[in-house]
């Protein structure tokens, strides 16, 4: 497949997060033995997203967990089914689109390798995109954006951003077809934000969304003029 570097990139992503639909997954997976440009993407994505696992915070087992674990181990005593049919089982689990939407559908869901620890968080409100907002010179994931099914955005920063004296980081966002980009505000390197986008049209699938360093009070021209320091799409998990 002759497919771009930003096609390979988006394939990749939507690899890790678990959006592909059962058949386009498996041909993924046949690929990757064999494409080192596709499993570098995938690798790369995966760490992006290993820092997400610092979001989900540990949870206590319910009173009722052991009385459960014992009743299974009493359970190992029933003949089980043939090894052919839990394979098969197994196998209709794994190409079942629902269950992987249904991963990628936590609100910091991101990556399939995290799933049992995002399982363990308490409910979240379900998203409708995901953002990893990389830094372009090293492609480190600094911050993620979700929006959920209520209008709600979250950016959520992943490591600190060194801010000079005077200046400050402004958050924007640019939809295909917009004739230029919209401010989202300021934002402070270490801390999350909440907005509600009454104001905007829907988030819609490769929205760009990136965070620049601007002067103390924000652009004065209501364009990005700094650098940009964190880029990333907005990729559909629900």
């Amino acid at each position: 497949m002759n497919e771009t570097p930003e096609q390979l990139q988006q394939l990749a992503g939507e690899y890790v997060l678990g959006t592909l639909p059962a058949g386009a997954r498996r041909a993924v997976e046949q690929r990757l033995a064999r494409a080192p440009q596709l499993r570098a993407e995938v690798d790369a994505w995966e760490s992006r997203l290993l820092p997400l696992t610092s979001l989900a915070p540990e949870v206590e087992p319910s009173a009722r967990l052991w009385p459960r674990i014992a009743g299974s181990v009493s359970a190992a005593a029933v003949p089980a089914a043939p090894a052919s049919a839990l394979a098969a089982g197994w196998r209709r689990w794994w190409d079942d689109l629902r269950l992987w939407r249904g991963l990628a559908g936590g609100a910091v869901a991101a990556c399939l390798a995290l799933a049992v620890t995002v399982l363990m968080r308490p409910p979240a409100p379900q998203a409708a995109y995901m953002v990893v907002l990389a830094a372009p010179q090293d492609r480190g994931a600094g911050w993620v954006v979700q929006t959920s099914m209520n209008r709600q955005l979250t950016l959520t920063p992943l490591r600190g951003t060194v801010v000079p004296d005077r200046k400050a980081l402004q958050f924007w966002t640019k939809a295909p077809g917009w004739s230029g980009p919209v401010s989202l505000g300021l934002v402070e390197s270490n801390r999350s934000l909440k907005l509600a986008l009454d104001t905007l049209p829907p988030v819609e699938e490769d929205q760009l969304f990136e965070i620049t360093l601007e002067p103390a009070t924000g652009s004065p021209t209501g364009r990005p003029t700094g650098p940009v320091l964190y880029i990333g799409k907005a990729v559909k998990v629900m």
